[in-house]
């Protein structure tokens, strides 16, 4: 009867497991098998659960730290959410200063404000998602869309293929 009580134990611990996925009651189940192996062998409770224990501490501390290890997939999931969203590029829509403005970002209109104080980048501007605040994706200029040291010749518009204007600053 003892060894029953065993296997439903381990039973319950390998439900846990399923829901944690931490192999810390896996190597739990694995000691109440081997205490239900020692009372089918007619161990007393003592001898059961001083098994039970051992193998149980063991896994712990040998067993398990070599299968997380083993099968660990660390650096191989990628954000998700809002999360995602951070660092990818979007386009302006409307008009984005640091008081709001939209975006299209990954093929979706968002709600945006600027990063800077002041900063305000025209429509058609590419910038860069720094982060999302609730609905509102918080922008910066693109790295490809940093002012160049070169000044525009006065009256020249821009070129086709060229690409869009830095992030102007209000003047005041």
């Amino acid at each position: 009867m003892a060894a029953l009580w065993w296997v439903i134990a381990a039973f319950v611990l390998a439900g846990l497991e399923v829901f944690a996925l931490n192999l810390v009651f896996g190597t739990l189940v694995v000691g109440a098998l081997s205490g239900s192996l020692v009372a089918l062998l007619g161990g007393g409770f003592t001898a059961q659960a001083i098994t039970a224990s051992a193998v149980s501490v063991l896994g712990l501390f040998l067993v398990r730290p070599l299968l997380v290890k083993r099968f660990r997939v660390e650096g191989r999931f990628s954000p998700t959410g809002t999360a995602a969203h951070v660092g990818r590029p979007a386009r302006v829509l409307a008009e984005v200063t640091e008081d709001g403005g939209r975006v299209k970002l990954a093929g979706e209109e968002w709600s945006a404000r600027t990063l800077e104080p002041g900063a305000v980048f025209a429509v058609g501007a590419q910038v860069s998602v720094v982060s999302i605040d609730g609905a509102t994706a918080v922008v910066t200029a693109a790295p490809s869309a940093a002012p160049s040291n070169h000044p525009a010749e006065p009256g020249a518009g821009p070129q086709a293929g060229s690409p869009p204007a830095p992030p102007r600053h209000p003047e005041g």
